[in-house]
């Protein structure tokens, strides 16, 4: 199984961009996604998640500025990040989970793609 991540860059404080995410070696549409992100130095932290019933979940620092979305056909997942700040600059990681208890623990997701950094500047 592979997550592959990308669409990460540097943008400007306000701009947006659009991670994707596609996966291979797995059944897709079962799965929980997320996206977690990790600042140097940090602990990783959870951004976003979709059950496979696609409902969605966020942090309260991205809610109203960062959407989810999944196209199980593509066996791809999404994340769009809008007014995008300084604090959101990371390392954006997507993971999958088969069950998945607590959406913001890491152990609870089997798969992991690789990072894609996020820049923003002021």
């Amino acid at each position: 199984v592979q997550l592959q991540a990308s669409g990460g860059g540097l943008v400007q404080l306000g701009g947006s961009l659009r991670l994707s995410c596609t996966a291979s070696g797995v059944t897709f549409r079962y799965y929980t996604l997320a996206w977690f992100r990790q600042v140097l130095g940090k602990e990783r932290e959870w951004v976003s998640s979709i059950n496979s019933a696609n409902t969605t979940y966020y942090a309260d620092s991205v809610k109203d500025r960062f959407i989810i979305s999944r196209d199980n056909e593509k066996n791809t997942q999404y994340l769009q990040m809008n007014s995008l700040k300084p604090d959101d600059t990371a390392v954006y990681y997507c993971a999958a989970g088969i069950v998945v208890l607590r959406n913001e623990h890491e152990g609870d997701y089997e798969f992991w793609g690789q990072g894609t950094l996020v820049t923003v500047s002021s």
